[in-house]
């Protein structure tokens, strides 16, 4: 668990000889590349190798034909404090997600921290402490994009305008405090849209004492940017209340693991046939009362993929892509200009499915390989996925 400040690598990395290249971007998800070159930890070419400029490379990484994704994108966390976790006292839990193929997360609120302060001063401040305390420390390399405020009575439209000054871009669950009525909390999500700052909203039944019930009509009066955990966080809303949110807003769909799965397939069924696939991002909901799952984001793709019967290169994107778009982050996309975070898979040992895609599609969890965070390197073969068919190698380099 190492406390790690830089931004970018050392000088100028290729990746050769890829298999697979998953783009993130869900109207174009398979390259027909198999080469990306970085330089200062951003993507700089993506090609065919004859085509991209490899003189200088200071590390030349060796995909040995398998997959290459961009970082997932944990849409749903709670962290508090460094990599730690009071919920179930567990210390690494991020560094371990990072083993899973997370290279970013977004807070949904530091709802676990304890004595948590409700008071308007107290709650301001702790939104920018975390915020500060997460840009300054990254376990393992991940960026967690912290300081989730959780909204309470009595805050103004001035106390939105100062967090937004201060750095804060995100609210956290909007139930999650005593802001509950639809109309209240319409127009602090007004407010909070007003200065820049993405709102995200409890669904379903409450999940800590303190929180509450959020309907379907609450969700739809406060309209905020993100359907939190529309499957539940963890009991859900009844299947044909999620489809209306579905239909009805125009918001993100967030389907969590921590959630109920059963509805978690109904509501990205209910997208697809929206045609509105853009919509859909995954998070896990941890730290939670389950536990901590750091394969919660490749869990989920595995379950919608196989049981969603949705093509496994699309729920890529619902990891990915789709979460940084809708985010506003600069990675998720294997696109020039991107922040160079990759996750190196290929097909579990023994898997029944014959390639990569058709071992996920079949409910299978690929092998992780590699995982690249700003062109650095940060973990081998992972210590928590099963163990991938062939794994990339770093043939030059520091």
């Amino acid at each position: 668990m190492a406390d790690i400040a830089s931004t970018g690598s050392s000088g100028k990395v290729v990746i050769k000889n890829i298999g697979l290249l998953l783009s993130g971007d869900i109207d174009l998800p398979i390259l027909q590349a198999d080469t990306i070159v970085v330089d200062n930890g951003l993507i700089i070419a993506v090609g065919r190798e004859k085509d991209c400029d490899l003189e200088g490379a200071q590390t030349v990484i060796d995909a040995r034909q398998t997959c290459v994704c961009p970082g997932l994108i944990d849409s749903h966390v709670h962290p508090v404090f460094g990599d730690w976790t009071p919920r179930q006292n567990q210390i690494g839990w991020i560094d371990s997600t990072m083993n899973g193929g997370v290279t970013t997360m977004v807070s949904a609120g530091e709802v676990h921290l304890p004595g948590r302060p409700k008071d308007i001063v107290g709650l301001k401040a702790l939104a920018i402490t975390a915020q500060r305390a997460f840009d300054n420390f990254r376990p393992g390399g991940v960026k967690v994009i912290a300081g989730a405020p959780i909204i309470e009575k009595g805050m103004t439209e001035q106390d939105f305008k100062d967090l937004a000054e201060a750095g804060v871009s995100l609210l956290g669950e909007v139930g999650l405090g005593s802001v509950k009525a639809g109309y209240e909390a319409k127009e602090m999500v007004a407010w909070a849209r007003k200065y820049g700052i993405q709102s995200t909203i409890h669904t379903g039944g409450p999940s800590i004492p303190g929180s509450g019930m959020i309907d379907k009509d609450v969700v739809l009066e406060a309209d905020a940017d993100v359907i939190g955990h529309i499957n539940g966080g963890h009991t859900s809303l009844p299947e044909a209340h999620v489809c209306e949110l579905c239909e009805k807003s125009s918001r993100a769909i967030e389907i969590v693991h921590n959630g109920n799965e059963r509805v978690a397939i109904a509501a990205a069924k209910a997208a697809l046939e929206l045609k509105c696939p853009h919509r859909v991002i995954l998070g896990t909901d941890g730290p939670a009362g389950s536990g901590v799952q750091p394969l919660g984001m490749l869990r989920m793709v595995a379950l919608l993929s196989s049981l969603a019967n949705i093509p496994a290169e699309l729920v890529f994107c619902f990891a990915t892509g789709n979460t940084a778009r809708i985010r506003n982050l600069n990675c998720g996309l294997i696109e020039v200009g991107r922040s160079a975070d990759f996750v190196f898979m290929d097909r579990a040992q023994h898997t029944a499915g014959k390639t990569l895609l058709e071992s996920v599609q079949l409910g299978d969890i690929p092998g992780v390989g590699m995982v690249m965070i700003d062109g650095i390197v940060r973990c081998g073969r992972s210590r928590n996925t099963p163990p991938a068919t062939e794994i990339p190698v770093v043939i030059s380099g520091h």
